[in-house]
């Protein structure tokens, strides 16, 4: 089951870089939609980290009680 949890932080990630590139490439063309995206892949990475810290903790503790 952790791998599959891994593997769903890591999605975080690729989402994360989509809307970075695709705000980068919108810039010029449609500022409010770009700055959207671009804020959108801020939150995303920030939720990765929380994601990470949180299954690592449960990890830790699942290890101790064994």
């Amino acid at each position: 089951m952790n791998k599959i949890w891994k593997l769903f932080q890591y999605g975080y990630l690729i989402i994360a870089i989509i809307c970075l590139v695709e705000g980068v490439l919108k810039f010029n063309s449609d500022r409010n939609t770009a700055i959207l995206l671009l804020i959108f892949a801020v939150f995303i990475t920030l939720v990765f980290f929380f994601k990470r810290h949180f299954r690592k903790k449960v990890e830790n503790r699942n290890n101790l009680n064994k």
